[in-house]
Order: C-alpha cells, then sequence, then structure tokens
C-alpha cells in the first residue's frame, strides 16, 4: 500500500514538472512573440514616420524643387528628344512633364540650380518693344524645317466629368469606396502640385525684386491634402525674416532706413498694391489684375495665363495654420479626406457652395462644422480655431441657411428610407438604380447613366421592319396576281 503511494506521488511530482516545464516553454515563447511584434511594430512606426513628412519639410521640399524648374510654352508639334537634348545641355534634367491649356506647355525640373542660371543666359529676349523682364517662364521657339514633327504626351491637369464620376462611383462595392473612389479621381495630382510651386515661385522672382528675403507660400487646399483638380490657388506674401520686430538692445546696433506706415493694415495695403502694380506692368504670364484693399483680409487677385489658375495673394499667415491642421488631421486618421472630399463634392454640386465670393456657405466653413448644431432663432456660428472671436460663417444669410439645413434633412430622409445604402441589384456592376454617396447628389446629374442603363434595347431593328413589309407586299401582291390569273 505505502509502495503504491509513492508510486503514485512520483507520477503526481513528474506530471507536475512535465507540466511546469511546458508551461514555461508556452510562456517563453508568447514572450518572445510578443517582443518580436513590438519590433515589428516599432520598425514599421519608425519606417512610417520617416516616409512622412511633416508640413513644414513638405513645403520647403516642394519650394526647393520649384526653383529649380522652369516653365516653358511650346508650339503644338515638336521633336521631344531634341528638346530635351537642348535642355540637357545646360545640366541633368531630373523631371518633365508636358500639358494643355490653350497651348502645350512643359515644366521642366533641373537637378541644379546653375542649370537655370546657364538656361536663362542663353535664352533671348523677343524683339520689338518688349519689358525686358527676365523670368523662367519660356517660349520655345522650334522652326518647321526641323523634322521629324509630332505631338508629345499630355499630362491631363482637368477634372473628370460628373457622368464619368458617377458612373464610376456607381460600380463600386460599398460607400467607403465610393469616398475613396471620389477623392481618388478628383485630388491634385503630383504634376498639378509641381505646377502650382512653381507659380508661387514665379511670383517669388518678382516679390523678390523688393522684398529679397520674402517667400511666396501656397496654403489653402494645395497644401491641406483637399485640394481639387481646377481650384484656386491661395498664396502668402511671407516677409518672416524680412524684419526683425521693434526689439529694444542696449548695445550699438545698426538699423535700415525705411518708410514708416500709419497702422499694420496700412503697410500690408501699400505692399499688396506695390506688388499688384507690377504683377500688371511686368509680370509674364499674370492677367486680370485685382486689388481689393479694404476687405477684412486685403488679397490680389489674379491669373495666371500659362497654367491657367486663379490665384489670390495675401499677407495673413492665419490660413497657413489652418492648412497645416486640416493637413494633420488627414494624417492622423485616413478616413479625414475622403469624407471631406464627399462633403465639399456635395456642397458645391448642390450649390450650397460656390466658386465666387457672396452670402453662402465656404469650404472653410463646411471642413469646421463638426458638431452643426441649428436653432430656428439662431444664427450659424462657426468659430476659427485661431481666431476665436471671427464668425467665418457671418457672411451667410439667413436664405441660403435655411436651404442648406433643408438640404440636409432631405438627404438623412433618403438614407433612412430609401433603399440606397447599397445597390438593388446582385452583382454590382448591374447597377440599375443611384444607390450610396450617389443617391445624395442632384437628379440631373445621375438620371442620364442611369436612363441610358434602363432604356431596353429595341426587339426590332427599324430597317429590318421596312425590308420586312416591303417583302409582305410583294408576296402579297404575287399571290393576288396568280389567283387572277387562275380564275382566269
Amino acid at each position: 500500500m505505502s509502495a503504491s503511494m509513492c508510486l503514485y506521488r512520483l507520477r503526481f511530482l513528474k506530471s507536475l514538472e512535465r507540466f511546469g516545464r511546458v508551461q514555461a516553454l508556452q510562456t517563453q515563447r508568447k514572450f518572445a512573440s510578443t517582443l518580436t511584434a513590438i519590433k515589428d511594430e516599432t520598425e514599421t512606426a519608425n519606417t512610417e514616420a520617416k516616409q512622412c513628412s511633416t508640413f513644414q519639410s513638405m513645403q520647403e521640399e516642394r519650394r526647393e524643387r520649384a526653383e529649380r524648374s522652369v516653365l516653358i510654352s511650346c508650339p503644338p508639334k515638336f521633336n521631344e528628344s531634341k528638346f530635351l537634348k537642348l535642355l540637357s545641355t545646360h545640366g541633368t534634367v531630373k523631371k518633365y512633364f508636358f500639358y494643355h491649356n490653350s497651348t502645350t506647355n512643359a515644366v521642366v525640373e533641373f537637378s541644379s540650380r546653375n542649370s537655370i542660371a546657364s538656361l536663362m543666359e542663353s535664352t533671348r529676349l523677343p524683339s520689338g518693344s518688349s519689358i525686358p523682364f527676365k523670368s523662367r517662364l519660356m517660349s520655345l521657339k522650334w522652326p518647321d524645317t526641323q523634322s521629324p514633327l509630332r505631338k508629345v504626351k499630355l499630362q491631363d491637369l482637368t477634372p473628370p466629368t460628373p457622368l464619368d464620376t458617377i458612373k464610376k462611383l456607381s460600380k463600386k462595392n460599398s460607400i467607403d469606396e465610393q469616398l475613396q473612389c471620389l477623392m481618388d479621381i478628383y485630388q491634385l495630382t503630383e504634376e498639378s502640385i509641381s505646377l502650382r510651386y512653381l507659380v508661387c515661385s514665379l511670383l517669388g522672382d518678382l516679390a523678390g525684386v523688393y522684398f529679397p528675403q520674402s517667400v511666396i507660400r501656397p496654403f489653402g487646399s494645395t497644401v491641406n491634402g483637399l485640394g481639387r483638380l481646377g481650384c484656386d490657388l491661395d498664396m502668402i506674401l511671407d516677409l518672416n525674416g524680412t524684419y526683425e520686430g521693434s526689439q529694444k538692445r542696449s548695445s550699438p546696433h545698426l538699423e535700415y532706413q525705411v518708410k514708416m506706415a500709419l497702422s499694420e493694415r496700412a503697410m500690408v495695403q501699400t505692399i499688396l498694391s506695390v506688388i499688384a502694380r507690377c504683377l500688371e506692368k511686368f509680370g509674364p504670364g499674370f492677367g486680370g489684375v485685382e486689388s481689393i484693399p479694404h476687405a477684412r483680409c486685403p488679397i490680389v487677385r489674379f491669373s495666371h495665363e500659362t497654367s491657367g489658375l486663379s490665384c489670390d495673394l495675401t499677407l495673413n499667415t492665419f490660413g497657413m495654420k489652418s492648412s497645416e491642421l486640416l493637413f494633420l488631421y488627414g494624417q492622423l486618421d485616413p478616413r479625414v479626406r475622403p469624407l471631406l472630399f464627399a462633403v465639399r463634392f456635395w456642397a458645391q454640386n448642390h450649390g450650397i457652395t460656390k466658386v465666387v465670393p457672396g452670402a453662402w456657405i465656404t469650404n472653410f466653413s463646411l471642413t469646421l462644422m463638426e458638431k452643426p448644431q441649428f436653432k430656428p432663432e439662431a444664427n450659424l456660428f462657426i468659430r476659427n480655431p485661431f481666431e476665436e472671436d471671427l464668425n467665418v460663417s457671418k457672411n451667410v444669410n439667413e436664405k441660403q441657411l435655411s436651404n442648406f439645413v433643408t438640404l440636409c434633412q432631405k438627404c438623412a430622409w433618403i438614407s433612412q428610407t430609401q433603399n440606397v445604402l447599397k445597390p438593388l441589384s446582385g452583382s454590382v456592376k448591374e447597377f440599375n438604380s443611384p444607390w450610396g454617396f450617389v443617391a445624395l447628389l442632384p437628379e440631373h446629374m445621375y438620371t442620364p447613366v442611369f436612363a441610358t442603363l434602363k432604356r431596353k434595347k429595341p426587339s426590332v431593328n427599324i430597317t429590318d421592319l421596312f425590308k420586312t413589309l416591303k417583302l409582305t407586299k410583294k408576296t402579297d401582291a404575287n399571290e393576288g396576281e396568280s389567283v387572277v390569273a387562275d380564275q382566269a
């Protein structure tokens, strides 16, 4: 009995020891796998951090590339290889692309600024009574005797048509895919962004004549990740570094002799008026210059004809802060940009927002409208996060606000009462009615698409029908003649 108990106890101890070793091994494996997972996550995060540049570094990188670039107007047909060979004599061409805006144009980026200097030295001024202002906007003169002449491949910098947009959105599998598709087809391309920075750089060359340390920086949709093809180009004349302010110094020092203005606003108005005058008289490619000095934020509005961009220039730096904030939102959560693209697209096509300024809601107001609370007796108030006393929707009147609220209620009713959250047919590619985000757009946008799909093909061809009628008449006539002959 005692021997059996000892044997049982020995087996129990061995089993307990074996169980302990197994548990220790499993714990060690789990710990090792956890460490590996943490290490992989850390390496992934470090890699993403290296790949994801900050807002300031992105601005500086693109600005530096723009300073190494030129914009050249080209004839409809020329030899692309010889054109690049001509440019390569001044340095290495890093990137280039062609686009069309009334004429064929080329954006060429060199690997060094020395190449730009060499190219400008060899470029001639046109004959006649021309203003001798040399810029990086040039024209290619290609003799007709040069051969072979052919068209070049052009980058499309224009937004797609609404009809094509509706077709692409309707063929997606979910609303999330629709929003992502909308952003993919409308967001600014790499070529479009490069062109915008180049326009800023060309304007900076002109402003640098009066303010050598100034920088023209884009802000708004161009840099916040929400830019659409064809949107305006907003720019800031950054005077940071030009003057250091009125800091008192006890030690001997020197100060520049300058003109004094009555106030900071008067100084801004004076600077912008000078820039506007220079753009109108001396700036090649700039036209339609309009100075608006008495606005709450004085601006200069103009167009750049070669790029086809409508531009606004200001000295107010609050726009850069809000642009960086929206850029960070888009970097932190990948759902932000598709959602804001959809809201802006929806508002524009319903007439809630418009290109020209007026008594309607702006895209910036829609973006800040995170938790709107509408009351019948209250006006629309959206606070600017950087100017808390400023109501960015102060311009919106009661009629526009009422239209906006009514439209929101209508879209909410469509989403809740109608089966539009998914396609009705079994196959997404066989869609027969608007669904998802498309169902919230104006009917005139999607009616042509679905009307075409619902229209059935005629069962009988009209030409074949006429042929059949002719054959029938001939057959009847022949039968009639045979009957008369038999009776005779």
